[in-house]
């Protein structure tokens, strides 16, 4: 199927990602991360396998996303970066407007990270990425040298060992808050953000922390939630923590591998149904209202 969202190319990623949730009336990014160990037996030995076995799930449920989130490693593992090109043309072509979320946690400086944003951006047309900022500003500034481009920085991850660093204190509260604090002052101002390009992954595993993320950089900066389903996350807990404006929730396994048969498309369709329903059901249900 063939779905199109009418988006301005003046507008900055954030504006744009916002229509598509409007228009869509969804939170739900799918996370295209393609193991040949899980996918079906029908497509093995084939030398365009993941990109057909991607493709199948973008065509079955493209019209009911707000973004696809394809991570790096899966395809270069394989070998199959021609293929993760060949997809994310693929969803321009067949279904522009939905923004594409390259997963690669970048983390480089200077010259390096501008050959890491060439690969993201030119080489793969990204919409936005994820960058890891340990190294400070100097690992986000080459990046913003693509105005239309968005970038999304770990601030809160899913994964119990985020703690290890994340939660330790920096200038009276834990890092990943001043993660968060640095993302909403612009550049110019001592920080890293860029208004309309700039967004944090916070995971659905911390709901007490998302919130807390949320009060720091306000309803409109996107945030991208992993952790929903085989991580454990709560999603009325993730909801009422981020609220509906400008919050991402990913789902990855769930959806691509809800059946190993030829009809997997299907299954990823209606896994992908459930899920923004559930979505939507939280969204309804959460007190206190969470947009003023």
């Amino acid at each position: 199927m063939t779905t199109t969202v009418t988006a301005s190319s003046e507008s900055g990623f954030s504006q744009r990602l916002n229509l598509v949730m409007r228009d869509r009336d969804s939170l739900l990014c799918v996370g295209l991360d393609p193991d040949p160990a899980r996918m079906p037996q029908h497509l093995a030995g084939k030398s365009d396998a993941i990109f057909t076995f991607c493709r199948a799930i973008v065509d079955a449920t493209a019209d009911l996303v707000c973004a696809f989130k394809p991570q790096i490693a899966y395809f270069a593992a394989q070998r199959a970066e021609e293929q993760l090109e060949a997809l994310i043309a693929h969803i321009h072509h067949a279904h522009p407007g939905v923004p594409v979320i390259l997963d690669a946690k970048r983390g480089d400086i200077g010259p390096t990270a501008v050959q890491y944003a060439r690969e993201a951006f030119d080489r793969y047309q990204a919409d936005a990425v994820t960058l890891s900022p340990y190294m400070g500003r100097d690992s986000i500034a080459p990046w913003l040298e693509w105005p239309e481009r968005g970038i999304f920085l770990l601030c809160r991850t899913s994964n119990p060992g985020g703690s290890d660093l994340q939660s330790l204190v920096a200038e009276g509260r834990p890092l990943f808050e001043r993660v968060a604090q640095l993302a909403s002052i612009p550049l110019d101002q001592g920080g890293w953000g860029a208004p309309g390009r700039i967004g944090l992954v916070v995971g659905a595993t911390f709901p007490a922390e998302i919130e807390r993320v949320r009060t720091i950089v306000g309803l409109d900066m996107p945030l991208l939630i992993p952790g929903i389903g085989a991580q454990g996350g709560d999603l009325e807990a993730t909801i009422r923590a981020a609220g509906s404006k400008a919050s991402i929730i990913n789902s990855s396994r769930d959806i691509l591998y809800a059946s190993s048969g030829e009809n997997f498309d299907v299954a990823a369709r209606a896994a992908a149904i459930a899920l923004r329903s559930s979505i939507r059901s939280a969204v309804g249900s959460a007190r206190p209202p969470i947009d003023p």
